[in-house]
């Protein structure tokens, strides 16, 4: 992490990390996320907000806190705050309230504490509640940090968290409080082997209505060099979770570390574009029938400068969601002027699960009747490539593509094996 970091009046959506976006009753996204930086150059601690009007242009607005309020600092000498997670809290008066989960913890150690802060506005105040969930290095397995909430099929309220050591949990929270239903740890929905360190973290549950299942998102490996964004399905929110290929999140041998999980965004470059690295510790927001996927990366060229960036998430038939190969730019700039034919030559990238590093963009030719101008078309696509041929079970979108500076019609898919391709069509002057 730089530690230089100048004005943060000026950074967008740079130095953001474990980034999660809500819409305020005021119309404005509000994006929360971890610190970063904090007391380097002035930079304030207690979870950093940012604000936008279209999800593309983001203000820094400070902090929501302030501080890591002293029951979490004194659990876990936390110097400032981690992955926040907030959420619209369920009322039965049907007034506002917000929660957020904050986490308060130290690299490397298991002493670590979940919080709850609530307010009545995005914009705060904030005011602090106590600790969720703790846990202790000396005592306890698994980690309390990265909360993420979601909601099952009957309206109750679930927090997932984990961190490496020993993966991710999953337990149910009180309507009225929030805080746990019961003094547990959970259920165990994932979670990696010895033989990478237990590498699993930031986690995020859906409940997907059109095929009543639950979807997780979570990420492999180093937040420095080589995160990924898995994801697994379940018919119940408490799992167990599986990937493409049918292997069960919570039980990777050895030999399969790098393997299970379906990896939907990992580190790529696109001709003449920007490499990115370490995509991953992800949250998922909707806003009326879109679906987006708000994450951090880091810059290839310059890996110690990292920012947020939010993908459309579109869905294949077979109900496995996939991203757009490129950020969100806005829909008008996402739609094309006219429709345009899949079948042709594109710039794809192949999300090799057991590849870890940076994957660089091959060309590959589309065959397959669909047009759009943007809109998501689902169906078969049959690719070929000098790496190998496929028939994906796809989806194509519009995208804009910053080196041509233009929308272009862009694809996902998954193939037979369970591993995902996505890119764009080469544009041609």
């Amino acid at each position: 992490m730089s530690t230089s970091t100048g004005d943060p009046t000026t950074w967008g959506a740079r130095n953001a990390h474990d980034p999660t976006v809500v819409r305020g009753d005021d119309g404005l996204w509000y994006m929360f996320s971890t610190d970063a930086a904090a007391g380097f150059d002035g930079i304030p601690v207690g979870a950093h907000v940012r604000t936008s009007p279209d999800l593309v242009t983001w203000s820094f607005q400070g902090t929501a806190l302030g501080e890591v309020p002293a029951p979490a600092r004194e659990w876990s000498g936390a110097a400032g705050l981690w992955a926040p997670e907030v959420v619209r809290w369920p009322t039965a008066d049907g007034s506002t309230r917000w929660h957020m989960y904050y986490s308060a913890s130290t690299f490397g150690s298991r002493t670590s504490a979940i919080g709850l802060a609530t307010a009545e506005h995005l914009a705060g105040p904030w005011t602090d509640q106590g600790i969720v969930v703790a846990t202790r290095h000396e005592r306890d397995g698994h980690n309390a940090i990265d909360a993420a909430v979601t909601f099952d099929r009957a309206g109750r309220a679930w927090m997932i968290y984990g961190s490496f050591f020993d993966g991710i949990h999953i337990v149910e929270l009180s309507l009225e409080t929030g805080e746990r239903v019961r003094e547990e740890k959970g259920a165990l929905i994932a979670r990696r082997p010895s033989n990478v360190d237990g590498a699993i973290e930031g986690a995020f549950v859906v409940y997907r209505p059109e095929e009543d299942r639950f979807v997780l998102f979570v990420s492999y490996d180093s937040l420095v060099d080589t995160y990924s964004v898995r994801v697994g399905v379940a018919d119940e929110i408490t799992g167990p979770y599986r990937d493409a290929a049918g292997n069960d999140l919570t039980d990777p041998a050895a030999e399969q570390a790098a393997v299970v999980g379906t990896k939907i965004l990992g580190g790529h470059r696109f001709p003449g574009g920007t490499g990115f690295i370490a995509p991953g510790h992800n949250s998922v927001f909707r806003d009326g029938d879109a679906t987006f996927l708000v994450h951090h990366v880091r810059l290839a060229d310059a890996p110690t400068q990292h920012e947020a960036q939010i993908r459309r998430v579109h869905w294949t038939g077979g109900g496995w969601p996939l991203v757009s190969p490129h950020p969100y730019a806005g829909l008008d700039a996402e739609t094309l002027d006219a429709p345009a034919s899949v079948s042709g030559t594109w710039n794809a990238v192949r999300y090799a699960p057991e590849e870890a590093k940076l994957i660089e963009a091959e060309t590959v030719h589309l065959v397959a009747p669909l047009v759009s101008a943007g809109e998501a078309v689902a169906g078969e696509l049959a690719l070929t490539a000098a790496s190998g041929d496929a028939i994906l079970d796809g989806v194509v979108f519009g995208a804009w593509d910053p080196v041509a500076q233009s929308a272009v019609l862009a694809f996902a898919g998954i193939d037979a094996a369970g591993v995902v391709w996505t890119g764009s069509q080469q544009v041609t002057s």
